[in-house]
């Protein structure tokens, strides 16, 4: 009998599993994947639990795979919920609670498809799954543990679909090929405490701060290229603290989030950042500390035959010719395309992170569909 993708969202939805909680979730898909015939291994790291799934002879030359994960945010507040978030509920076709759309609904969807393949049509070559509690945290101990696992042990997927919503307002609407690299940058700027009735006296870190910023808001870092728009940079706090009006302040700090294109590297931009950071000391006689974290690089799938294969599927399924896009924030697909070809699929993802979380449960089917049909079609080529 087939997997109903919607049964299993519902039993994962009841599983806790706020970050870095596993909360019984990976726990439930390895039960469910060793009755199909799965290898399954824990590869936890830290407090992370994360499992890799492999149908198939390790080392075959054709290895499709399907990366997700099961960790989910924090609920906000639970009074404001009109279902229990961890209850699994179905209401007007729709399934309810945190993780129905980001992303447990696409985690049952290929877990669903790939054991239907392997029990119904087994396909020559390997299946493999790739799921973690670590995508809505740090994403040090989740993704990236399984792949330094997969290389140590010589595992190997040929190409990997993520699960991630990809869809702004309805299904099939878009698959990433690609993703904007993120880094944050922290700023301090010290200068020297005074009397604001005697500013001569003091060196105010606030108008350098004031012109950093702008310095860096104001300039456009590029015009966009091929797969990508411009990248953006965003001032996201500006902090000092002082509840004194008649002190200048030593010290203030502040922290923007870029969002870059391929024509950037995370270092190159970092060292952009120090400099604007370098010349206005030297224009103000302050003295600045940088520190940046590179959350990813920005990476590109250029289109060809794994892209066409999932257009083709959702195509096929939904009737909507879907957009290749590079757009939204980060995955782990970031991690992914350091190991093999990659691109994202999912579910429309407007109710994301949202209280009354939720997901058409057709849409669970349809999805399972999609991921069903780029395995058959994927095998057969």
């Amino acid at each position: 009998m087939p997997l109903d993708p919607a049964a299993l969202t519902a039993a994962l939805i009841r599983c806790p599993s706020v970050t870095p909680d596993e909360g019984g979730a990976l726990v439930h898909l390895e039960t469910v994947l060793n009755a199909a015939g799965f290898a399954c291994t824990r590869v936890d790291r830290g407090d992370v639990a994360n499992l890799f799934a492999r149908w198939g002879p390790r080392g075959h030359l054709r290895s499709f795979g399907f990366n997700g994960h099961t960790d989910v945010v924090p609920l906000g507040n639970p009074e404001d919920w009109s279902v229990d978030p961890f209850g699994g509920e179905q209401r007007d076709g729709h399934m309810y609670g945190r993780g129905a759309t980001d992303m447990k609904s696409g985690v049952a969807a290929f877990v669903a498809a790939a054991v239907d393949l392997v029990t119904e049509t087994p396909p020559d070559g390997a299946v493999i799954l790739a799921i973690t509690g670590d995508e809505e945290g740090d994403a040090i101990d989740g993704t990236r543990a399984l792949l330094d696992w997969m290389d140590t042990t010589g595992e190997r997927m040929t190409d990997c679909l993520v699960g991630e919503p990809t869809c702004p307002d309805h299904m099939g609407q878009m698959i990433k090929i690609g993703r904007r690299g993120s880094l944050n940058a922290h700023f301090t700027v010290t200068g020297q405490q005074g009397h604001s009735a005697y500013p001569h006296r003091a060196l105010n870190p606030m108008p350098a701060m004031a012109r950093l910023m702008d310095r860096m808001a104001s300039h456009e870092l590029d015009s966009g290229t091929v797969h990508f728009d411009a990248s953006t940079l965003a001032v996201v706090t500006i902090d000092t603290g002082n509840p004194a009006t008649n002190v200048i302040p030593a010290q203030t700090r502040a922290t923007v989030n870029i969002r870059f294109n391929d024509t950037h590297s995370g270092t190159g931009l970092s060292d952009w950042l120090r400099d604007q950071a370098a010349a206005v000391d030297a224009e103000f006689g302050t003295r600045t500390d940088v520190r940046i974290r590179i959350s990813g690089e920005s990476f590109l799938t250029p289109p060809g035959a794994l892209s066409d294969l999932v257009l083709r599927a959702v195509t096929a399924e939904t009737g909507v010719t879907p957009e290749l896009s590079t757009t939204g924030g980060t995955s782990d697909a970031r991690f992914v395309k350091d190991h093999c070809p990659v691109v994202e699929f999912g579910l429309v993802g407007k109710t994301m992170h949202q209280v009354d979380e939720r997901v058409e449960v057709a849409q669970i089917h349809q999805l399972k569909a999609i991921y069903s049909r780029i395995l058959r079609d994927y095998f057969a080529s």
